[in-house]
């Protein structure tokens, strides 16, 4: 394995980020619906066992189905509070986005040491001490208002209603807590479920990769500074409102959103819950610099992006659809019959990911090597 390989296994096969299912009981969590399934049939449409995107649930004698996600940002504030409480919402948002919904509403909650002690708001902020000279000394106040105004500032862009939320100081950690729900409305005529659905459906990648939000990098210890993803504010809405045109075709099949470990785990999920591989070609991702390396296109965070699969046929005029928003938007790739995901730029392979890594492999990374 190389090293970006050791990296993008770690974030989908060990980090809890992406392995929940691993330490809490989806199956109690079904059988405890299915109970209430007796009392409201059928009110539950994704759940939580199904491990996707976000959920989605009618509300008995509502028209309609509400799609729902709650998200949480807390490491990243501590380096960029107003940045990643922003973008902490924007992912809730792109999670609704991604199951075929239109984000209306969000509550919020926020915990934090008490308002007069001091925090430490930049790269040394998790050690507690300033050694770079970049840092900012200021009070727990000053940066609960930064991350109020992220919050804020990003449900402005994306016409979210702040609807409510909760508040504590008893926070003691470095890190604070930063937590969002985000309620919208299904506007495709089903939910577009995590899993790829065709070998053959073309990838199309919506938005533009950058080299911020190297979380997944920083966890699997690759690089020692967490540079948390930038907000992107207008990118966001007119991202959303590009692949929400796309969707107006009837012709997605299956859809993404670009947060956690970027590309790489966006098409490594979809395709291997779906039973399929997929190969990629990161020249092709529309980038806002050509000093990013593939590596970078492959993993990072970078806001406002979406990835959706469309058979063959559709390509065009799912494109065109989209180009009425915005000309941010290249065919990367395709769904395939293997059992992993390739990724190559200009013909070189830079990742290539199995559906099912090995034991050996696995425990390797565990125990950091």
């Amino acid at each position: 394995m190389n090293t970006i390989e050791k990296a993008l296994i770690h974030g989908l096969f060990v980090h809890l980020h992406h392995n929940v299912d691993k330490v809490i009981d989806f199956k109690a969590f079904q059988k405890l619906n299915e109970q209430l399934d007796q009392i409201w049939p059928g009110a539950l449409a994704v759940g939580p066992e199904d491990n996707d995107d976000a959920a989605v649930f009618e509300v008995p004698g509502m028209d309609g189905l509400v799609v729902a996600k709650m998200e949480s940002h807390c490491s990243p504030c501590v380096p960029r509070p107003y940045d990643a409480a922003a973008t902490g919402a924007g992912g809730a948002m792109r999670d609704v986005v991604a199951m075929g919904g239109r984000p209306v509403f969000l509550l919020d909650f926020i915990g934090t040491r008490p308002l007069d002690q001091e925090v430490i708001v930049g790269p040394c902020g998790f050690s507690g001490t300033c050694e770079c000279g970049e840092c900012e000394v200021m009070t727990s106040q000053e940066r609960l208002n930064l991350m109020i105004k992220g919050l804020s500032d990003m449900c402005v862009a994306m016409d979210v209603f702040v609807v409510g939320g909760g508040f504590s100081t008893s926070f003691s950690d470095i890190v604070p807590a930063v937590v969002v729900s985000v309620f919208g409305r299904l506007l495709t005529e089903k939910p577009l479920t995590k899993p790829a659905k065709n070998a053959g459906d073309k990838l199309i990648v919506i938005g533009v990769t950058g080299n911020d939000g190297n979380d997944t990098l920083y966890r699997a210890g690759v690089v020692n500074e967490m540079r948390p993803a930038v907000a992107l504010f207008e990118e966001e809405k007119v991202a959303m409102e590009a692949v929400l045109a796309a969707f107006e075709t009837g012709k997605v099949n299956a859809c993404s959103d670009l947060g956690a470990a970027g590309i790489g785990a966006a098409v490594c999920e979809s395709a291997r819950y779906g039973g399929f591989g997929a190969r990629v070609d990161l020249s092709r991702v529309p980038v806002s610099d050509d000093g990013i390396t593939p590596e970078e296109i492959l993993i990072c965070e970078t806001q406002a992006r979406y990835v959706i699969q469309v058979a063959p046929q559709s390509v065009d005029e799912v494109i065109e659809a989209i180009r009425s928003r915005t000309g941010r938007t290249a065919v990367i790739g395709e769904i395939t019959e293997d059992d992993k995901e390739v990724f190559e730029f200009d013909e070189k392979v830079v990742a290539a990911i199995p559906n099912h890594p090995s034991e050996e492999v696995l425990q390797s990374l565990r125990d950091g090597k």
